[in-house]
């Protein structure tokens, strides 16, 4: 018997495929009722509860034919219900989902999804990747493969999530600073919301995968390979053998009792999983060569929003009234659009750019040029002298005479008053944090908003850079090599007050050194 070809897709370009997407999709509902088996009736039913068009029975039945035709279903004889001779000769079908039709309609809904996702940034998935990855670390020596099992497929999937969504969300985001299919109004109203929620997510990122980070480092590369293991080797379990396909693989009911099961070997699933660690590692880890994507996202992150200002910056000058160059050459391309000949174009052309011909220059005599058509060539218009200053500076030598110099003393010793004053305050700020002895956070006290705004950027520079060693040691200096920070954790919580509030987080003990300061010269031998 010739075997169908399968089209699953096939109702898509027809004039009924709504009929048919709605047909499709009481299939699918039902299936995740556990309901293999529909009749056409039930069909009907349920597409007169769906809230949309009503369809007759005999519509029905037509879309099913079509529908098997193009294997989106698979139909049997329906004979459960024959009571008499002419029940029984006449069709009457169940109709259950193929695997085709089930593929076609588990592609058309993540297209639907992928096409209407308006993305995010997950905080929430950053914190449970940190709990899940916390968990997988405290597991016994021997811990149950299922529950080993669970954790990995839960922190890979929010891992996937987080992905996916801060992808849509900064693809989506630049076409907003692009002002690509934006509303503007809309845009201006819920600008100051989108800037602190990339703010809040950035300042959650920073801390989520500084400790995600030491997490993954923790945990040694033997301890990993034991748990992928676990986890491969409960999914191969439940493979199918190898050699069998989906078409002839054993039904439950065909395995006779006392028949040995055949599992396919690990490898493959073990690999899988380690190339999923592999992209959870260098999704928060990294290496020396290529920084990690959470570093990127932050990046990103970060630079969004300036750059947003920058795009409110522009729809207020819009909205102001004032000169926009792309609005301005926009006009222009519609008046050369609308030019009625060539000529006119030409004249709009000139009169736009001034980008006419050279013989304006003036002779250095008081003698004119000759009035010489623009279309003249230049080698059959007559010669005009130019002077050779002219030609090599493109300006005669100014007459008068030269304009006096600005006594500018008074600026300058403003300037250098401020730049004076502005040094004092950070050396001010340096001298009272790089006291070179370790102190505990919590027992920094109240800083003013100088020493303050030095100690989150030395804070934001020691977490970024991760610790050095096992313990969680961070050993950075700074990028002028004047400061030397060290950053060790302690256990409690820590509150910084300051003249604009507290700050709080985690305990850590801190050491700052200011190495620009000569240091104390060490006692000779014998010195009292």
């Amino acid at each position: 018997m010739e075997s169908t070809v399968a089209r699953p897709f096939a109702h898509l370009d027809t004039s009924l495929v709504e009929t048919y997407r709605r047909v499709m999709r009481v299939f699918i509902a039902n299936k995740r009722r556990f309901v293999v088996h529909l009749r056409p009736e039930d069909v009907a039913e349920a597409l007169r509860q769906d809230g949309g068009p009503s369809i007759s029975q005999d519509a029905v039945d037509a879309a099913l034919k079509s529908l098997t035709g193009w294997v989106n279903l698979r139909s049997s004889p329906d004979t459960g219900r024959v009571t008499t001779v002419e029940d029984f000769n006449r069709p009457r079908h169940l109709y259950q989902l193929s695997r085709e039709g089930e593929a076609a309609e588990r592609a058309l809904e993540v297209y639907e999804q992928e096409i209407g996702r308006r993305g995010e940034l997950q905080a929430v998935a950053l914190e449970d990747i940190r709990v899940r990855l916390r968990a997988l670390r405290d597991l016994p020596e021997h811990p149950d493969p299922a529950v080993v099992h669970n954790l990995l497929l839960e922190l890979m999937g929010r891992l996937d999530s987080l992905a996916a969504n801060a992808s849509a969300f900064m693809s989506g985001l630049q076409r907003t600073i692009e002002l690509q299919d934006v509303d503007e109004e809309a845009f201006l109203a819920y600008k100051d919301r989108l800037i602190v929620y990339l703010e809040r997510f950035v300042s959650e990122l920073v801390v989520k995968q500084h400790d995600i980070g030491s997490t993954l480092r923790d945990l040694p590369t033997a301890r990993v390979a034991v748990l992928l293991a676990l986890a491969a080797e409960r999914e191969a379990v439940d493979a199918v053998p190898e050699g069998a396909t989906s078409e002839n693989a054993p039904e439950t009911g065909d395995i006779e009792a006392g028949e040995p099961m055949v599992t396919v070997p690990v490898g493959e699933k073990l690999a899988l999983w380690e190339s999923r660690w592999s992209g959870l590692w260098s999704w928060f880890v990294g290496g020396r060569s290529h920084p990690s994507q959470s570093d990127l996202l932050r990046t990103r992150a970060r630079k969004a929003i300036p750059d947003l200002l920058a795009t409110i910056s522009v729809l207020q000058e819009r909205r102001a009234g004032r000169s926009d160059r792309s609005a301005d050459f926009r006009t222009l391309a519609r008046w050369f659009a609308q030019a009625p000949n060539e000529q006119d174009a030409h004249r709009l052309w000139r009169a736009a750019f001034g980008l006419s011909t050279a013989r304006h220059l003036t002779a250095e005599n008081d003698t004119e040029p000759a009035d010489v058509p623009a279309a003249t060539s230049w080698a059959d218009a007559p010669e005009v002298k130019v002077s050779a200053r002219l030609r090599a500076t493109g300006q005669y030598a100014k007459r008068g005479a030269k304009k006096r110099v600005r006594d500018r003393s008074a600026e300058r010793r403003q300037l250098a008053a401020e730049i004076a004053d502005e040094r004092e305050q950070i050396e001010s700020a340096r001298r009272a944090l790089a006291t070179g002895r370790p102190i505990l956070l919590s027992e920094l006290g109240k800083l003013d908003r100088r020493e303050f705004r030095l100690f989150l950027r030395l804070l934001g520079d020691a977490l970024a850079a991760g610790p050095s060693d096992p313990s969680g040691t961070i050993h950075i200096r700074t990028s002028d090599g004047t400061l030397e920070v060290t950053l060790r954790p302690r256990d409690g919580l820590a509150e910084i007050h300051t003249e604009d509030g507290v700050l709080r987080g985690p305990d850590h003990e801190i050491t700052i050194v200011d190495l620009s300061s000569p240091r104390p010269a060490a006692p000779t031998e014998g010195a009292r």
